[in-house]
């Protein structure tokens, strides 16, 4: 099991370093713009000190939207993040699920899901895994409630689709931390990543914001259990004054 974090892309090697990392996160651009990005620069540096690498999509892809201007640029720039990505080292890239709008029947945004899979197995698969991403809130979203999640699963589960588990997304969005291993690979068969977050507000209030884990609402004995339990790469995304004691935390707590 490899513990890291999610650093700015400017110099991951040296971030990584500073907190004693062996798997780390960026992106590879501007995380709110849609702009096509090339191979960081420090590729072959991270692969030669042995540390892994994941990295996110930006933050408007939306591959559930059925809105045209929103879901086309999204399909195009997860594909243009996959192929940099994957020139990168990557083990993985981060989508997360998204959501289609008010009044809109979630249907649509799984089946958007699935023709994305679909479409691009047709074209000979992607050049690394896609991991869908758990979110905090929103009614019509995707990947948010674990029901909802199911019925994901159920369009691009057979497309080899990965997941990524956060843990403060899930606090936020009601779902139980005790037994959520278990209960995802139930639905998903998998669990690729976690994104080991504390959350600033209390279980169950929609609201996405990171917290250290010595700091944040969610029971740091239950953050170490999550990881020893899924036994998968794990990323700290907490403020990053604190990444390197998370980091330091969760190795003395499981073991690792």
């Amino acid at each position: 099991m490899s513990i890291g974090a999610h650093i700015h892309s400017d110099d991951p090697l040296g971030a990584a370093r500073e907190r004693n990392a062996d798997v780390v996160q960026f992106f590879l651009g501007d995380p709110q713009s849609w702009k096509a990005q090339p191979p960081h620069p420090q590729a072959d540096a991270l692969r030669e000190a042995g540390i892994d690498v994941f990295v996110h999509s930006p933050y408007p892809v939306n591959i559930a939207s059925t809105n045209n201007r929103i879901r086309i640029p999204s399909r195009k720039t997860v594909l243009q993040y996959a192929e940099s990505a994957a020139k990168t080292g990557a083990k993985g890239l981060i989508v997360h699920g998204g959501h289609v709008t008010q009044g809109e029947d979630p249907a649509a945004g799984l089946t958007n899901w699935r023709k994305f899979f679909e479409r691009q197995a047709e074209a000979g698969g992607f050049p690394l895994p896609i991991l869908i991403e758990n979110t905090a809130g929103g009614d019509n979203a995707m990947a948010r409630r674990f029901d909802m999640l199911a019925r994901l699963w159920d369009e691009v589960g057979e497309f080899g689709a990965g997941f990524c588990l956060d843990t403060c997304h899930a606090f936020a969005a009601g779902e139980d931390l005790v037994g959520i291993v278990e209960r995802v690979r139930a639905i998903t068969g998998r669990i690729d990543l976690v994104h080991l977050n504390s959350s600033r507000d209390e279980f169950a209030s929609s609201r996405d914001r990171h917290a250290n884990i010595a700091t944040g609402m969610i029971d740091s004995a239950q953050l170490a259990a999550v990881v020893a339990e899924a036994g998968a790469p794990v990323v700290v995304e907490t403020p990053a004054e604190g990444q390197a004691d998370d980091i330091a935390f969760l190795r003395e707590a499981t073991g690792r």
